[in-house]
């Protein structure tokens, strides 16, 4: 493995910074982590190589889980908590107010419906998450499984 930031190899595989350079781990766009090339660094791919420089979870300390996503999809998928978890803000207070509104509404039978099609939408996503199909968080981060 090579830094990403200055393209020196690192001491070990375990290695969270780089030596020389002080670099986190995975971070940096100058070199190649597989051959240690300088690299474009809009590119996505390695023209040394052929490696994909594409950011991945394992290179994130901070890459929220996919599974804990998914269980908080399932089982409180109404309130939009796994949105709130994944930073989609903006879709889990769409789910949180319907829901409240939909409890408020059931007062004249409406409200069932609601809260059921809003529990309905956090199931799938929280399924869509366990299944892959839903693999980055709010900032476009990969998920780690």
């Amino acid at each position: 493995m090579y830094c990403r930031h200055c393209g020196e190899p690192y001491q070990t595989d375990e290695a969270v910074i780089c030596v020389k350079c002080g670099a986190p781990k995975g971070q940096g766009n100058n070199f190649c982590p597989n051959c240690g090339k300088p690299v474009p660094p809009a590119s996505s791919v390695c023209l040394n190589c052929g490696v994909s420089l594409a950011p991945s979870a394992k290179d994130n300390p901070n890459a929220k889980s996919k599974l804990v996503a998914g269980l908080l999809g399932i089982f409180l998928g109404a309130f939009g908590v796994h949105n709130f978890y994944l930073g989609y803000t903006t879709k889990a207070v769409i789910q949180l107010v319907c829901t409240i509104v939909g409890f408020i509404l059931s007062c004249i039978g409406i409200g069932v419906f609601v809260v059921l099609g809003i529990e309905i939408w956090g199931l799938v996503e929280g399924i869509m998450l366990l299944c892959g199909k839903i693999d980055v968080d709010g900032d476009g981060k990969p998920l780690k499984e």
